[in-house]
Parts: C-alpha cells; sequence; structure tokens
C-alpha cells in the first residue's frame, strides 16, 4: 500500500498470491481460519477459540465470505463455526464465494 502498486494489488487481492507458496507447501490450505499475528494468538483468554488451530489455517474462509467485520468474537465465532461444522462441500462453498468476491472486487480495502 506504500507504492504506486500498492491499491492495485490490494483492490485486485494479487497481494494473496504469495500464500499460495504456503498452501503448496502444506503449511496451509486454501480453506480454513486465518493465520493471526503472534501478539493476538498472546491475547486470547478464551480457552474454547484455540479450537481455531486444530485444523490448518488457509487463505480464505467463512469470516472473509461474510464481508471480514473487524469484530474479533464474530471472527471467532465463524472460525469455530468452520472447524465444527468443516466437510468438503463447506470448502466448496466457501471457494465459490470467495471468487465471486475477488471478481466482484468485494471486500478489498
Amino acid at each position: 500500500r506504500l507504492t504506486w502498486a500498492g491499491p492495485f494489488l490490494r483492490r485486485t487481492s494479487l497481494d494473496e498470491l504469495p500464500q499460495l507458496f504456503n498452501v503448496l507447501s502444506g503449511e496451509m490450505c486454501l480453506v480454513g481460519p486465518r493465520p493471526i499475528p503472534t501478539w493476538v494468538y498472546e491475547q486470547i483468554d478464551e480457552p474454547s477459540f484455540h479450537r481455531r488451530f486444530s485444523v490448518l489455517p488457509g487463505m480464505t474462509g467463512l469470516w472473509q465470505v461474510h464481508g471480514r467485520p473487524q469484530e474479533y468474537r464474530l471472527m471467532a465465532r465463524h472460525d469455530l463455526r468452520y472447524v465444527d461444522e468443516w466437510s468438503f462441500l463447506l470448502d466448496l462453498k466457501i471457494l465459490a464465494k470467495t471468487i465471486r468476491a475477488v471478481i466482484r472486487r468485494e471486500g478489498a480495502r
């Protein structure tokens, strides 16, 4: 975002492409809870929220396809719902919604 290309990369979601290397190396999945910074992890005081770490992080997830509201508890609720209700069909639905959002440029800031 600091260069002339930053806003374009963010708007088109091309800034997410480097995460594909993490997916290809097996460190991430296409769908799952988004990785969180260490400083956020250190502030988690709800033991139930740690269940989100029982699955690999993903490039997209329920929180992202529901508008990415900047509310910690809502994000946590979506992450835990994903962990509890995981299925191949759920992953396909999330991927379809993600592709639609990227094409429409929805949610990218």
